[in-house]
């Protein structure tokens, strides 16, 4: 059996320890926000994913809640947007399918449905780590089927800054997208705070709607790999993360992610550095 270290052994340890974490970057762990006092600047590291989950149904033909919820906590996002999602619809067992994805990734839920389906709600959903100060369900302009886009305010924990996030599902001629897309802009055209959209946009980035939302909006590059559906073979970009143009947002990463068998469509991430206005 080995003794014990002595406390004055210990306490020597621990005091090397600090001084080696001071001298390399005055912390052991990747912070998530930080403040340069001398400025007075504060920022966030905002982590967001995007995907359309197919109601959890998997090119596998099984319907699983579980690995979305693995997916997520493997990124450890701050907002999440999620399209096609059911709550108490029959073809998926009557399940809540937001409340138990908030539930299995330890963040806070926002549902929005587009219409009544098979005994429950068929929609949208945003999954947020910040506090959600407010969420509203923005009505858009219906075409084949109703349509809606659920908008959250949300806070970082950390630093107190606020940012607007949008889920989106346009859908489904030209037409009808570029309509819904005009009316959501409109919407948040006052927005003070931060705006980003992100989600299933259903358009090419040669449609009018993205070229539209591209005067004013920056529409984050994936890179080579950008394609976003179908999910396996995928030879279309559909889905995006985009920002209103906003000198407080600095894209650090954005890319997609190779899961061909969750859904029919691959998700995509983004980090963000989220920084105030400074005071003069």
């Amino acid at each position: 059996m080995r003794s014990k270290p002595s406390t004055s052994l210990f306490r020597s340890c621990c005091l090397v320890f600090l001084g080696l974490c001071i001298a390399y970057g005055a912390g052991c762990v990747e912070p998530r926000s930080q403040l340069n006092a001398g400025r007075g600047v504060a920022s966030d590291t905002l982590r967001v994913l995007a995907y359309n989950i197919h109601h959890a149904e998997g090119m596998d033909d099984r319907i699983e809640l579980d690995r979305i919820a693995a997916l997520i906590n493997s990124l450890q996002p701050d907002l999440v947007a999620l399209q096609e999602v059911d709550a108490s619809v029959e073809r998926t067992g009557f399940v809540d399918q937001a409340s138990v994805l908030a539930e299995l990734t330890d963040l806070t839920p926002a549902f929005g449905s587009f219409m009544p389906y098979q005994g429950g709600e068929y929609g949208m959903a945003i999954l947020s780590r910040w506090h959600i100060i407010t969420s509203r369900n923005v009505r858009l302009p219906d075409g084949e089927e109703p349509r809606s886009s659920i908008t959250v305010w949300a806070r970082s924990p950390e630093t107190g800054q606020d940012v607007v996030f949008s889920g989106i599902h346009f859908y489904r001629t030209e037409e009808e997208r570029l309509a819904q897309a005009r009316v959501l802009v409109e919407e948040l055209e006052f927005e003070e705070a931060p705006v980003i959209l992100a989600g299933d946009f259903n358009s090419q980035p040669d449609s009018p709607v993205i070229e539209m939302l591209a005067r004013d909006w920056v529409i984050l590059d994936k890179g080579q790999d950008h394609f976003t559906f179908p999910s396996y073979g995928a030879e279309r970009e559909i889905d995006y993360i985009m920002y209103r143009t906003e000198p407080r947002l600095e894209v650090i990463s954005h890319r997609v992610l190779d899961d061909p068998v969750m859904s029919d469509h691959r998700p995509i991430y983004a980090e963000f550095v989220l920084r105030s206005i400074a005071q003069n």
